[in-house]
């Protein structure tokens, strides 16, 4: 993205070439971990795009509220919660092709994104449909496995440590193993698995190096050790687990 910044999404365009979508990671919620270059390009947007899930309020369009202009065009892309890959698919066709008008019509698109775009983001389900018939730059956020290790004061990997991230929806078995064989692990996206994964984390002798982290930045944030975490886990949760004994010592 060498010249973006220069091109921002309030650029005029002949009617004749298309507008550029840019994939802007907005961090793990805190307003004030957008990066500067995020920032310039979501207060300049006159096109904004953003997931919604199951109708809900867009956590990342909050994230970024106070950047988006009055008069900016929003395209809301409603995602239903569903284990099932069809009606999500569907949304963000639908969203897809509600961007893609508005990359027709000249403008720039700025598809806002929580965390970072292509870990575990949203917007990769858009790139996959857009990239290749629009040209897409991809603006890198703050992590949550970054955010929460920051928030819990805990070194994740040192030297030539192996850090291995694993999603709570991992059948239990695959967990174990999976965890058995890691060095530091990252389990996200805990929410409703939590009595799962902390039996096994528990079964396995390690509740003690294991810590608990739900809405990193946030106001309503919450670290603690597993062993002190409640039963019940919101989505925006994770485990963090390190079996050396301070490596990074």
């Amino acid at each position: 993205m060498t010249d973006g910044d220069t091109r921002l999404a309030s650029s005029s365009h002949p009617p004749s070439r298309k507008g550029t979508l840019y994939g802007v990671g907005l961090g793990p919620g805190a307003p004030d971990l957008i990066t500067l270059r995020a920032a310039r390009l979501i207060a300049a947007a006159r096109v904004v795009a953003y997931p919604t899930l199951a109708g809900a309020q867009s956590f990342a369009r909050a994230i970024a509220a106070d950047l988006i202009a009055d008069d900016a065009q929003e395209i809301a892309m409603d995602v239903p919660m569903s284990v099932e890959r069809a009606p999500a698919q569907a949304a963000y066709d639908t969203g897809a092709a509600s961007i893609a008008l508005a990359l027709d019509a000249g403008e720039d698109v700025i598809c806002l994104c929580e965390g970072d775009p292509f870990f575990y983001g949203s917007f990769m389900y858009l790139f996959a449909r857009l990239s290749d018939r629009y040209h897409v730059e991809v603006v890198p956020g703050v992590t949550s496995v970054t955010a929460c290790a920051a928030r819990a004061g805990m070194p994740l990997v040192a030297r030539n440590e192996r850090l291995t991230i694993l999603p709570g929806p991992l059948p239990e078995a695959e967990l174990r193993t999976r965890i058995e064989g890691a060095e530091s692990v990252v389990i996200m996206k805990v929410g409703r698995h939590l009595p799962k994964i902390r039996a096994v984390i528990a079964d396995l002798g390690l509740t003690a190096k294991a810590r608990y982290a739900a809405r990193a930045t946030l106001p309503d944030e919450v670290i603690l050790p597993l062993a002190d975490a409640p039963d019940k886990a919101p989505y925006f949760s994770m485990i963090l687990l390190t079996k050396g004994a301070d490596p990074w010592l």
